[in-house]
């Protein structure tokens, strides 16, 4: 039945769409009852239009992504990590069909002429690579996009926050601090952003930039712009990199680069040090000290140097959010300054840390603790002896975006980096 549907679309007999594949097996002279034609659709629109024996995974909100290693090899990964499926094809040339398949509806082609392919198609991000690039058959990769944002009580809820870690992102989205989100792939660092960007103002203009689009927060006033990859001439392309300048053109109040991964994080970093506050993004790195090498290697493929791109960031960026995944699942394991060490180094100072005994403050509490104006208990054992802070109603959305209590104000040092001064009426 499937075939004589295929057959007939092509030779445009029938209309690519549900309404005629309907009509097809209705007309198709087997007597499947009401139950068996229902079936018999999902069938055939699953092979001719979705992902073939793989729709049925997009029904499990948990999947975050589907791998197929081969007819035999199906694995997927979600909330409880890798898991095997097993065998879903009979041979590879199903794989391989249905991955040419896939990457034509994206716009691109996959043969022995471009047997590698990226190609983004509805809510799916979707690679593809065939023999003998790929030494195990067709490999084939998906990504799933979840239209679904979750709400920071929700992320408090699972875990994935502690109450006091939420507290703290909460007045730092506030405070308009410029931030990246680092971790590991596959740790929720797009998930986290989605939330986090929800926390802004609604009369804040977000502008999105991104690769793939996968950001969807829930906000009132959002634009996307997303990459797009060069015709088989080469021609067309608009990169990262490109979209970051008309980003800036577009009146953005937060900046957002979905994911650092090139020459574009010279453009955002020079955007945060010219009055975008409020801006972020994602980058990928092992743990929150693994954030400035990730950045200098980045910077360099713009023509930065080390010390051009610490001066940059130390002036620029206020915070990193990291996100591990562990046997605890995804969760937020830290918070910490971006600062200059006395060797004028970029380094990542903790200023919040979640381990197994609970939220502590570390060596950078106190400098994030006046930034944010924190107001409520320190988190961890005892009460640090030194001030403590309140917000004044001046530090709403202010150029310096804060300033401490008796006075304190935010200056900057010899190196651009913002330093403060502490009154003794705390």
């Amino acid at each position: 039945m499937v075939e004589s549907v295929r057959r007939a679309v092509l030779a445009g007999e029938v209309p690519a769409t549900g309404a005629a594949f309907a009509d097809a097996v209705g007309s198709s002279g087997r007597l499947l009852g009401s139950e068996g034609t229902l079936s018999a659709l999902d069938h055939v629109r699953a092979e001719l239009k979705g992902l073939g024996p793989l729709e049925y995974l997009l029904a499990e909100e948990t999947v975050t992504d589907i791998l197929v290693n081969g007819p035999d090899d199906v694995w997927i990964d979600g909330a409880t990590g890798l898991r095997r499926i097993g065998r879903m094809f009979d041979t590879d040339e199903e794989v391989r069909a249905l991955a040419v398949r896939l990457v034509a509806a994206g716009g691109r082609r996959l043969d022995d002429g471009c047997p590698a392919v990226d190609v983004r198609l509805g809510g799916l991000r979707i690679h593809a690579v065939l023999p003998p690039i790929s030494t195990a058959g067709t490999l084939l990769s998906i990504r799933i996009r979840r239209p679904r944002v979750f709400t920071l009580p929700e992320l408090v809820a699972s875990g994935t926050i502690a109450p006091a870690m939420a507290e703290a992102l909460t007045l730092m989205m506030r405070h308009r601090l410029n931030f990246l989100v680092s971790g590991a792939t596959g740790t929720g660092k797009t998930t986290l952003l989605s939330t986090l960007l929800g926390l802004a103002g609604h009369q804040e203009r977000v502008v999105l930039v991104e690769d793939a689009a996968e950001l969807n927060p829930s906000h009132p006033h959002t634009v996307g712009l997303q990459s797009r990859h060069g015709n088989l001439e080469g021609a067309g392309v608009l990169d990262l990199t490109e979209l970051v300048r008309q980003a800036l053109r577009m009146r953005p109040d937060r900046l957002v680069v979905g994911e650092c991964r090139g020459a574009e994080v010279r453009e955002l970093l020079s955007a945060m040090n010219t009055g975008h506050d409020g801006g972020g993004g994602t980058v990928h790195a092992n743990s929150a000290n693994a954030v400035p090498a990730r950045l200098s290697a980045l910077a360099a493929l713009a023509g930065l140097t080390p010390d051009a791109l610490a001066l940059q960031a130390a002036s620029g960026l206020d915070v990193v959010v990291h996100v591990v995944r562990d046997a605890r699942g995804r969760r937020v394991e830290s918070i910490g300054l971006v600062e200059l060490s006395p060797g004028r180094d970029l380094e990542v100072t903790p200023a919040l840390v979640d381990t197994r005994e609970g939220c502590h403050r570390a060596a950078g509490w106190s400098g994030f603790a006046l930034r944010v104006g924190w107001t409520g208990p320190d988190p961890g054992p005892g009460r640090p002896s030194h001030a403590c802070w309140r917000v004044l109603p001046s530090c709403s959305h202010s150029p310096g975006r804060f300033r401490g209590a008796g006075g304190n104000s935010r200056v900057r040092s010899s190196s651009g980096r913002p330093v403060f001064r502490e009154s003794a009426s705390g």
